[in-house]
């Protein structure tokens, strides 16, 4: 997200007054910590060097990642693919990561390398709540402490995604994955928290998840990264369906919890359509999202990491899923998401087209606004297709839903340049003449184009030039 802080929201040093934790000498000698979760893997190198993990720009034969900086700093996103995972060949763990504040970038590629691995140690286990307890005190320092007891009730803290009475219908590998990612991702927000080398006071990710093996799809997120999957609909047209909701504080129960905890929850005069939490008693740090890793600032005032848990049964009509930051969805209609993916020449160009999709379509509607870091993973469903079919032949349009609905007001237009995400921003915008070519320039009035209209209008566009990110990440 890459957006910056009002000065009342700076992150104070461990152990000043607003600090939520007591000052630890982490930096002693002899101080130690073992790391979380079974797997031996040590730092950096080892760690990116694991087979059928990827996490830079390119493509396997199942998926798809591209990443770009936006106009406001250090690209603070970050994805991952992981085939093989939990050394099932079956099964593919996907993910993005939308980091906020100074640290963000930090946060996010930190929750990125780490939580598969705690999600594949607690999958593997398989055991029974007391012995998971007892495998986290092993491999942390100090003894089980409400952090610990905290996971035998993250269940009851997240929403259910399905009905009580169908709880009994579901598959075995959805209970066993539910409770390995409760319990994964509090672990990983803990183990921030703790962290030596990244202040998490004011800065978090957003993460969605998925673990698909076979046909069984398990999603786990927090934030208002999205997941969207697109699908065959009677008429043989492509149709875009949401699998997760944007965990935003409009949504009422979001809003709710939070005010039970005495946190606040409002939009600014001049972002009326963007709800922000804020301090009890402080107009800081105004976090455009309910859920997130980090932000300890605001964790003891309603934001949690408990993730969103959903389930679906992939079919022949299912063809692929876009996991992808909002620097995506607050451009582009989730149809307009399917078409592009789908009007790609091949697989290994989706995420990218996607990309440079969102980007132009940040210079149309925002002119005054930066654009925003954008990082895309396409899981294709079908793998033995190398090219996928083409945004003509889905002429269906999405029909709306609650989902739709909800999102839809985080969609409307930003005339005043305001930044959408993270936290509040403190310089103004000017109003006036972005750096990039503006809609009339193009000579394109886009309110008056259709879905399809609009995805062609993007794709037709000059290709847009890959900056010194692009190309480090390519390397």
């Amino acid at each position: 997200m890459g957006s910056c802080f009002s000065a009342e929201s700076r992150s104070p040093l461990p152990g000043s007054p607003l600090s939520p934790h007591r000052p630890l000498d982490h930096r002693k000698k002899g101080y130690s910590r073992k790391k979380s979760g079974s797997h031996g893997y040590r730092k950096g190198e080892t760690l990116h060097r694991i087979p059928g993990r990827l996490f830079l720009n390119g493509s396997t034969g199942v998926a798809s990642l591209y990443t770009q900086q936006g106009k406001k700093g250090t690209n603070q996103d970050a994805m991952i693919v992981w085939e093989n995972f939990c050394s099932r060949t079956d099964t593919v763990f996907c993910g993005v990561f939308d980091g906020h504040g100074p640290y963000g970038h930090m946060v996010a590629k930190k929750v990125r390398d780490h939580l598969p691995l705690k999600l594949s140690a607690h999958w593997e286990v398989n055991i029974s709540g007391e012995d998971v307890l007892r495998e986290i005190s092993l491999n942390t320092a100090g003894g089980v402490n409400t952090e610990e007891t905290a996971l035998l009730s993250a269940d009851e803290e997240s929403r259910a995604s399905v009905d009580l009475d169908e709880t009994e219908k579901l598959p075995e590998i959805f209970k066993t994955l539910k409770e390995s990612f409760l319990k994964a991702f509090k672990v990983m927000d803990r183990d921030l928290r703790l962290h030596t080398n990244i202040d998490c006071f004011c800065s978090g990710t957003t993460a969605v998840t998925l673990v698909k093996q076979g046909p069984y799809l398990v999603i786990g997120h927090v934030g208002d990264s999205r997941a969207v999957l697109a699908t065959r609909d009677k008429d043989n047209s492509l149709t875009a369906v949401q699998l997760t909701v944007d965990l935003k504080p409009n949504l009422p129960a979001e809003a709710e919890r939070i005010r039970s905890c005495k946190g606040r929850v409002f939009a600014l005069h001049d972002e009326p359509t963007v709800t922000r939490v804020w301090l009890p008693d402080n107009d800081a740090p105004g976090l455009a999202m309910a859920r997130a890793f980090g932000d300890f600032c605001l964790k003891d005032f309603g934001l949690i990491s408990v993730p969103e848990i959903s389930y679906r049964r992939l079919s022949e009509e299912d063809e692929f899923i876009v996991l992808a930051t909002d620097g995506v969805w607050d451009v582009l209609s989730n149809k307009e998401v399917v078409d592009i993916v789908a009007s790609a020449p091949a697989r290994s160009s989706a995420a990218r087209a996607l990309v440079h999709s969102a980007v132009r379509a940040w210079r149309y509607k925002y002119s005054t606004s930066k654009v925003d870091d954008c990082a895309v993973v396409c899981l294709f469903l079908d793998s033995n297709s190398s090219n996928l079919t083409y945004a003509s032949s889905a002429k269906a349009k999405v029909q709306p839903t609650s989902v739709d609905h909800i999102n839809n007001e985080s969609e409307k237009g930003n005339s005043l340049g305001l930044d959408r995400s993270g936290t509040v921003r403190t310089g103004k915008v000017v109003p006036g003449r972005n750096e990039e070519s503006s809609e009339s320039e193009l000579g394109t009035d886009w309110s008056s184009l259709d879905g399809v209209s609009r995805v062609n209008t993007l794709l037709n566009l000059p290709r847009f030039v890959p900056g010194k990110e692009d190309e480090k990440a390519r390397k």
